[in-house]
């Protein structure tokens, strides 16, 4: 659990300050949640989003320090518990589906995940990012869905989407490119991944702004 853990490009040793660019650039996740936090006055679930979103960048800074078994799950475990929040949120929320709906696209997500990445990752060479290789599908699917009625959602949806693809991309590409540079390229994941959790946030955000809207001025006939 304690052993030194050394899987990234930048990390040459197990000391505290191997990783130096990797640990500052998870700044960005505290500067996206306190923006997100400023954003969503009023909002409880925006709120709880921002406050993990603060965790993830925390969490992932331990990792990129202590770089051990017991950081990695604080690094690993909050972004989870993002998504499993936000797949609650955007089910109830974005596609209005209630009920027993968004708990059951929780549950779901876990065998999703495994069927996906596992397919995923047999076609394509992506090494540490396969377990997080799922989530683009997954949010183009709901972009799809939510299109049909709210296509500004969607594309705000669809776009955060794109973001992580690229995001991925520069994350599985750390140790391929580790001779290019000694940084790696992992530090743009963190600064690419905290706008993208920012930015999905935002998507929320103005979805439920916007239907707020929708319902007074339906009020007032």
């Amino acid at each position: 659990m304690f052993d030194p853990i050394d899987a990234y490009c930048e990390r040459t040793s197990p000391a505290y300050w191997a990783e130096p660019v990797n640990a500052v650039t998870n700044l960005a996740f505290l500067i996206a949640a306190v923006v997100m936090w400023r954003r969503t006055a009023g909002m409880p679930t925006g709120r709880v989003l921002s406050v993990v979103l603060a965790v993830i960048g925390v969490g992932s800074y331990l990792f990129h320090t202590h770089a051990n078994g017991l950081t990695a799950l604080t690094d690993v475990l909050p972004i989870l518990a993002f998504i499993l929040i936000y797949l609650f949120a955007a089910t109830r929320d974005l596609l209005s589906w209630r009920g027993w709906w968004p708990w059951a696209a929780v549950l779901g997500f876990f065998p999703y995940a495994v069927a996906a990445g596992s397919a995923l990752g047999a076609v394509l060479p992506l090494t540490s990012s396969a377990a997080y290789a799922p989530i683009p599908p997954l949010i183009l699917a709901y972009a799809w869905i939510v299109g049909r009625s709210h296509p500004r959602t969607a594309w705000g949806m669809a776009l955060g989407a794109v973001i992580l693809i690229v995001s991925l991309t520069f994350r599985t590409l750390d140790e391929p490119l580790c001779d290019a540079g000694p940084l790696g390229t992992h530090f743009l994941w963190h600064i690419l991944n905290a706008l993208m959790l920012g930015w999905m946030i935002e998507v929320w955000r103005r979805h439920i702004l916007a239907q707020a809207r929708l319902a007074k001025a339906r009020a007032r006939g």
